[in-house]
């Protein structure tokens, strides 16, 4: 893989965590107006799938990013912000798991931003 092609990784990422946010608030909009369809959007495997693929691509794009750049940052914002997807999980469906979740997703969106606007290093610091 050419180094050109992990901003691309990145940029996928910012895009499954913006789709993450318009379910967030599409489930929210959805149980208060058409709740015979809200079901839908929240069954719990669709929050698995999103965290699965969020997980994966976000440690491929971050992890890459790191070796492209030598820089830990985005690593530091995203992890913890996986970290909050993962929580969401665990609580019951409502408020507190669109918070966390749309909290997680936020981080992660703004550390594939930053991961994919850092520029190659030659022998930089890993921070």
């Amino acid at each position: 893989m050419k180094h050109h092609h992990f901003p691309m990784l990145d940029r996928a990422a910012v895009a499954l965590s913006g789709f993450c946010v318009v379910h967030c608030v599409a489930t929210v909009v959805l149980l208060g107006t058409l709740s015979s369809l809200g079901h839908l959007f929240t069954d719990p495997r669709i929050h698995e799938g999103g965290l699965l693929l969020a997980t994966l691509l976000g440690g491929i794009a971050l992890g890459t990013g790191v070796w492209r750049h030598r820089r830990m940052l985005p690593v530091m914002i995203g992890v913890p912000g996986l970290f909050l997807m993962a929580i969401a999980l665990l609580v019951p469906h409502g408020g507190g798991e669109a918070l966390l979740t749309i909290c997680g997703v936020s981080l992660v969106a703004a550390a594939h931003l930053l991961n994919a606007r850092l520029k190659p290093a030659l022998a930089q610091s890993a921070l």
